[in-house]
């Protein structure tokens, strides 16, 4: 038996892997990966690796065996129908009889067009009659503390949210959530709404960011279309990609990502990552 991770080099995958080799053996680890030598480090210290690709359905022929637990991490491959790719690791889950198949989804309030693809893999998970988890991930901190570089050049934090708020927390608290289900009992057929414990607003968020930083940065709240513009032109972002973006901005202030459900917490066991911290860390580095 083995807890396979796919995705495993991928910012939220190597959090896992990483908490993993904190808990179980590194033997009883399989990282899923595209490319080999992104994950030497890894193969190093124990872990197995298997070569995968989401578009390949042949790779996953023989990957998992009866009784492995299961992460299946979201792929980011917005334009390849990211139903289909997932489908294909939930169909070999369910000819190998997977113990457990946990899926990185989306919050359940998330209206947004950037849920579509994670409701329609739930769907095609609870279809496929593969025991699950879904861990409807919210927000991460990292979505914003990662791109300081503009918010600093400019002086303003240029968001399209309005007076929304967004629970999130740090990429570390949500692969806790995910070890924790992987590791543990009786998480066959759940749904867990994961978010942080305190929501905060962009006006706050650029309030923290100019008491640590000591220099004056504001929240300029533009409308959804000015905000896709600037996604696109300033940014260089792919036009469908920034509509996505924009959808989630105008979820946000509708209040979609600002639910505290405490289910985070308690799967970890502790209080998530504030964002006045994931700040410090960023303005560290």
């Amino acid at each position: 038996m083995s807890i396979v991770v796919t995705g495993a080099t991928g910012n939220l995958g190597r959090h896992v892997v990483e908490q993993l080799l904190e808990k179980v053996p590194a033997e009883q680890i399989t990282a899923v990966v595209r490319d080999e030598a992104r994950a030497a480090d890894l193969a190093a210290r124990g872990v197995r690796l298997a070569v995968a690709d989401y578009n390949a359905p042949e790779s996953f022929d023989g990957l998992f065996a009866a009784g492995d637990k299961v992460l299946l991490i979201s792929g980011n491959e917005f334009d390849k129908g990211r139903v289909g790719q997932h489908k294909v690791v939930i169909d070999a889950a369910k000819a190998a009889g997977v113990a457990l198949l946990a899926y990185t989804s989306a919050l359940g309030s998330l209206t947004a067009a950037l849920a579509d693809d994670h409701k329609g893999t739930e769907t095609a998970l609870l279809a496929s009659g593969v025991p699950y988890s879904l861990l409807r991930n919210g927000w991460y901190n990292e979505n914003y503390t990662e791109q300081l570089a503009p918010v600093l050049q400019t002086g303003a934090v240029t968001q399209a949210a309005g007076e929304g708020r967004v629970a999130s927390a740090a990429r570390a608290d949500y692969a806790a959530a995910a070890v924790a289900v992987l590791t543990g009992e009786g998480h066959e057929n759940t749904t867990y709404e994961l978010s942080g414990d305190t929501a905060w607003s962009f006006a706050e968020y650029a309030a923290e960011l100019s008491r640590q930083t000591g220099r004056e940065i504001a929240y300029n709240a533009v409308s959804v279309d000015d905000f896709v513009g600037i996604l696109t032109t300033h940014a260089g972002l792919p036009g469908p990609l920034a509509a996505i973006l924009g959808g989630v901005e105008a979820s946000i202030a509708k209040g979609e990502l600002a639910g505290t459900s405490g289910d985070l917490s308690r799967l970890t066991g502790r209080s998530t990552t504030p964002i006045a911290d994931s700040i410090a860390v960023a303005l560290k580095g």
